[in-house]
């Protein structure tokens, strides 16, 4: 009995050292979450009025698509460089900061961009995303330090959940600036819309700067013990990568649906944002799911997220009814809240410390890659016909989960 008591007061006194000790990382991966809302509601709600400005400033549909398509391609085809040089440095505050700095100077900085100035418009489209190359694998990496100690999964969900409800406030945030405006000659309500959003971008740089402030080096998250990662090895990760470049290579992007939705006239034209926070909302709450899943569960998750995930093309290419499309678009949120938390915590799982950024820079980068050509060529396929662009699309998925079944295997407990 004595010994019982004693072996309920050292576990209760265990329990308690430990949520002490992990309180620090919590506060930690809430602090870089709230860096993160507010950024994405300075780039997202840029982006979501882009298409608008840009015209108006006397760009064309070619060069709107030049500068955000190479822009994307930038950002993540640069993070490869990145990651390696942030390992190689070990300044991983030194790059997020500087990361954030570009892409929170960019925006607002469109404001100011005289009539008939599309092309320096374009270069700060281009710039913003430069800037989120040179920050993300490296504060990834930050982020991966303390998810060792809460759990890699629940803080990759958190940070997703949280940058979403920012991607979600940052176009309505401009729709309550342009219905104010509404009376307001166009070039210069959407001027007034990128100088607004230069408040969430002080906030993003000021919540960062707290960050760094309290917590210079959240190295000592991982080191202090919680869990080193048994589960690195090479073979492991690569098959991990070309599993994710088959799901990048089958998902398709947004806009791609509202050019079909918009098609089919089953939506008006002034309610397609709202598919957009639709997608947000599911994205957002599939991220929290999926990531205490993914601590329990660990690359199962994958397999089942991704076979929830898979069939979101025939429902929003195969049918006109707005049920279905509105089915097709919740099941895309779920892919993407999957692609954006448990993709990165299995990155965590499967690679050391000491290397980390350089890997988060290898997936992002890959990642990336074959986004870009799925986009090319499922665009061509939609223009064959839209059936076409489902059936490659769910193929693709689909011959991403017998590699994380193998990923699956190779890292078993």
């Amino acid at each position: 009995m004595g010994g019982a008591a004693c072996y309920c007061k050292k576990g209760g006194t265990d329990m308690l050292s430990r949520l002490r000790n992990a309180s620090p990382a919590v506060v930690f991966v809430v602090l870089m979450g709230i860096v993160s809302l507010f950024a994405d509601m300075t780039h997202e709600g840029a982006r979501s009025i882009y298409g608008a400005y840009l015209p108006l400033l006397g760009a064309s549909a070619t060069a709107l698509g030049f500068a955000t398509g190479f822009g994307e391609c930038i950002g993540y085809a640069l993070r490869l460089a990145t990651g390696i040089i942030a390992d190689k440095t070990k300044h991983y505050w030194g790059m997020t900061m500087l990361g954030y700095g570009v892409n929170m100077v960019a925006i607002p900085f469109l404001a100011l961009v005289p009539e008939n100035g599309w092309f320096w418009a374009c270069l700060l489209i281009i710039l913003e995303r430069t800037g989120k190359a040179i920050r993300q694998p490296a504060k990834n990496t930050l982020l991966s330090f303390a998810a060792t100690r809460v759990g890699v999964g629940k803080a990759f969900a958190v940070q997703e959940f949280l940058d979403q409800i920012g991607a979600f406030l940052g176009p309505v945030f401009l729709f309550g600036i342009l219905w104010f405006k509404s009376d307001a000659e166009p070039r210069t309500a959407y001027a007034l819309c990128f100088a607004a959003l230069g408040i969430p971008a002080l906030l993003t740089m000021a919540w960062l700067f707290l960050a760094r402030r309290h917590f210079p080096d959240p190295g000592h998250f991982e080191e202090a013990g919680a869990r080193q990662n048994s589960g690195a090895n090479r073979s492991g990760f690569l098959l991990y990568i070309f599993g994710i470049m088959f799901f990048a290579l089958g998902f398709v992007d947004f806009p791609l649906i509202t050019l079909h939705v918009s098609r089919q006239n089953v939506i008006q034209g002034d309610a397609l944002p709202l598919l957009y926070a639709l997608a947000m909302l599911a994205d957002a709450f599939a991220a929290l799911l999926f990531g205490w899943l993914y601590d329990r569960f660990r690359f199962k998750t994958l397999i089942f997220s991704g076979l929830m995930a898979a069939f979101f093309p025939i429902f929003v290419f195969c049918s006109a009814s707005l049920g279905s499309i509105l089915v097709g678009v919740a099941l895309w949120g779920i892919g993407m809240g999957a692609q954006e938390s448990i993709l990165k915590a299995a990155v965590v799982t499967l690679t050391s410390k000491e290397k980390r950024s350089t890997n988060f820079g290898i997936f992002e980068s890959c990642f990336g890659l074959s986004w870009f050509l799925g986009s090319w060529l499922m665009g061509w396929l939609y223009d064959m016909q839209p059936a076409y662009l489902a059936a490659f699309s769910v193929a693709a998925q689909l011959c991403a989960l017998p590699l994380y079944l193998g990923v699956s295997m190779k890292n078993r407990p």
